[in-house]
């Protein structure tokens, strides 16, 4: 077959290669991105609510609240933000954007790494294809990547910048061109702006560069002086586009470690006194993911599934040994020290391994070792139809090659196109029906991406721009917002606020105080809604029984509205002439446990009506209740308790029983405490209609949560203690 004639096949398969890779990427990067997944997770709200502020003139190139988070995705996202406003696709489609180019760039690096034999310099166009094509598709179709490429993760920056600047570096040395050189110095810079594992990217670039010097008796002066140039533009320009945040760290070095120190696997709260074990026991969780058991976090991945399957895990174990076997070959080489740099800073974290969005800048090398070792396979089947040469030299076995893919270019390209278009076809099928199906309807996932705060601004937005309406939002069971109050950062980030806000939560200083006052600072405060979260969904506490006990005091109660994960209690002719408070006192009621807690008092209640516990409390209809207990811990408690609340009838056994963990005002449990503390607990009850009428004692227990042993009364030792007696109609 002619030259010409083999060119127009190779490109008319690589045009349907990226045809299938652009269709791949569209559906499982792309579609439906403002929809799936459910909501915003904690790190996409946050980087929305930076990306405000850039907006509003503040700019940095490392923002330092939440834990610290480099600047590329922030300034992604403000640049969105101007073009299609405050939205979830704003947030969302840099990121994504940056997923789907990891692909093609992939595919465009596999070509220029295997797309000429090491040795004779011949063009090897077909190997270069099916590598290239094979790691793309799989990358492009992975259950994992999908669901991190769909997600604002600022790490999805990482393997783009850097499959980008390898793949310029190769090109540029191999044709000697400064300008792809200047590029992939200028990619290389921009990567410390991305993702914390970009850091270990120098050691990746060193110690490649390094390896053309083995054995290093081989070096010579010339050889050096011929290539220092080229280094240099690339370290150069590499070194000016990083400068400002290398200039930040130099002058504020906490911020360098702000995360790195809290994950560190050697330090001793994670390594528990034996950071060799550690160690080992994170590189072992980690290589599980090569087809056996993958990361557990459903932000990161579904069900728990490995990275790879068990073909994609065989073929990159093979990958793996034919590179060793050939590692003085530059692409095989480049792609071990890739896979070694880029997955270390997952192995030094400790938390929460296996951790896939950590390994993430060695994806591209996983992947493109998995077709490496399908082509060494490939080549070894080959082998069988070059039979009669095996005896030969391994020039004339290469020659003799490379006349059977001469004869056979048709047969080759088809099977080309059939191996990537079965593989996009049937992984990406799997793919798309593993998202889109189930884990975007699994529990988990709603979870993790706070859905309920979608259902909320669906509903808060749909109101009519009301100064005299406000929302009280109970939150803060998993993040503190920007201001003293607790709050979401994907409500701050997709509410415009046209009618007020107000955040409650028992952790802040003064919390009735302090909502009363923001109540008071309207001036024709009409209506208050107040958001009833169900606890099973968004955990807030206590704080539903205080609201209700507090409105039930100082308003009138109009209507409610149920919604899926909420309801909306609405409230009006508030009282704010005096101050509010939950109890006006507490009945003195000491009881001393040997467990490390007390009972200090507690105060009942129906609605705004103070009851006394001396008394036979008659329960109307509703059967109503609230509870207020006081409880004081001793320093130093590491024993989470919670409390069994039990219905006594006559005949000495129980009808009833609510169990509820003691939690202090911060949402700790009490075997968090470092200080003793004085702190409450509010219940409200309700007593089911099938409880029967009559008369019965409330008593309670005091137990561990862990161990399910009661803690019991110093003097008395009984663990059960009456709280009250009640009667019910």
């Amino acid at each position: 077959m002619d030259a010409g004639k083999s060119r127009r096949i190779q490109r008319l398969c690589t045009g349907v290669i990226l045809f299938g890779l652009a269709v791949a990427v569209v559906v499982l990067r792309l579609y439906r991105l403002a929809e799936l997944p459910p909501g915003l997770f904690l790190d996409e709200g946050v980087h929305g609510v930076d990306a405000l502020q850039v907006l509003q003139g503040k700019h940095a190139v490392f923002f330092r609240e939440n834990t610290g988070r480099e600047g590329l995705i922030v300034y992604a996202i403000a640049l969105a933000t101007s073009f299609l406003g405050r939205t979830i696709l704003a947030i969302r489609l840099p990121t994504a954007l940056a997923s789907a180019g990891t692909v093609f760039v992939i595919f465009w690096l596999g070509q220029l790494l295997f797309g000429k034999d090491e040795e004779s310099g011949q063009a090897s166009p077909w190997r270069g294809l099916l590598i290239g094509a094979v790691g793309a598709s799989l990358l492009a179709v992975s259950i994992g990547q999908t669901v991190i490429g769909r997600t604002a993760f600022r790490g999805n920056f990482l393997p783009l910048l850097l499959s980008l600047t390898l793949a310029l570096l190769w090109a540029g040395w191999m044709r000697r061109s400064w300008w792809r050189i200047a590029l992939a110095g200028a990619c290389a810079g921009a990567l410390p702006y991305t993702y914390i594992p970009a850091r270990f990217t120098p050691f990746l670039f060193l110690l490649f560069g390094l390896s053309f010097a083995l054995p290093f008796r081989s070096v010579t002066r010339e050889r050096v002086q011929a290539e220092l140039p080229w280094a240099g533009a690339f370290v150069g320009v590499a070194g000016l586009v990083a400068a400002p945040i290398l200039v930040h760290f130099a002058l504020h070095p906490e911020d360098f470690f702000i995360r790195s120190s809290q994950i560190w696997v050697f330090h001793p709260v994670h390594s528990h006194g034996d950071p060799l074990a550690a160690f080992l026991g994170n590189v072992w969780d980690h290589l599980l993911v090569f087809g056996f058991h993958g990361d557990r976090s459903w932000r990161h991945n579904f069900a728990g599934q490995p990275m790879l399957n068990p073909w994609e895990a065989f073929f990159f174990w093979f990958g793996v040994g034919m590179a060793l076997w050939r590692w003085q070959r530059p692409a095989y080489r480049l792609l071990l020290l890739w896979l070694g740099s880029l997955i270390l800073p997952a192995l030094l974290a400790r938390e929460a391994a296996p951790n896939t969005l950590r390994m993430i800048g060695a994806a591209p090398a996983i992947y493109l070792l998995i077709a490496v070792g399908l082509w060494e396979a490939f080549q070894l089947l080959t082998s069988l139809s070059i039979w009669p040469w095996q005896n030969a030299s391994w020039e004339r076995r290469r020659d003799a090659r490379h006349r059977f893919f001469q004869e056979n270019n048709t047969k080759s390209a088809i099977a080309v196109g059939a191996m990537v278009g079965g593989l996009l076809l049937g992984q990406g099928m799997n793919t798309y029906r593993a998202y889109f199906q189930k884990w975007a309807a699994a529990p988990e996932s709603l979870w993790e991406y706070e859905a309920e705060w979608m259902e909320l601004l669906r509903v808060v937005n749909a109101q009519p721009p009301n100064p005299d309406i406000v929302y009280l939002i109970p939150d803060g069971h998993r993040h503190q917002g920007l201001h003293e109050e607790f709050r979401s950062y994907s409500f701050d980030f997709l509410y415009p606020g046209a009618t007020p806000v107000y955040f409650f939560h028992t952790a802040m200083p003064n919390p009735v105080q302090k909502m009363q006052a923001a109540l008071a600072a309207m001036e024709n405060l009409s209506t208050v809604k107040v958001v009833d979260w169900n606890s099973n969904i968004h955990w807030t506490g206590d704080e539903g029984a205080r609201l209700g006990i507090l409105f039930g005091n100082y308003s009138r109660y109009l209507s409610s509205e149920t919604y899926d994960y909420f309801q909306i209690h609405n409230y009006t002719d508030i009282l704010l002439d005096r101050p509010w408070m939950l109890y006006e006192h507490l009945e003195p009621l000491t009881v001393l446990y040997d467990g490390g807690i007390a009972l200090q008092g507690l105060a009942l209640g129906q609605g705004a009506e103070r009851l006394s516990s001396q008394q036979l409390l008659s329960l109307g209809p509703e059967r109503v209740l609230w509870l207020a207990l006081q409880w004081q811990t001793i320093a130093g408690l590491d024993i989470d308790y919670s409390i069994s609340l039990r219905l006594y009838n006559a005949e000495g056994g129980w009808d009833y029983q609510r169990d509820i963990v003691i939690w202090k005002p911060d949402h700790k449990s009490t075997g968090l405490g470092e200080e003793a503390e004085l702190f409450d607990t509010l219940v409200q009850l309700a007593f089911p209609s099938d409880v029967p009428p009559g008369d019965y004692e409330l008593r309670m227990v005091v137990y561990n949560i862990e161990t399910l042993t009661p803690t019991v009364q110093e003097g008395v030792w009984k663990p059960d203690v009456t709280l009250a007696r009640l009667r019910l109609q």
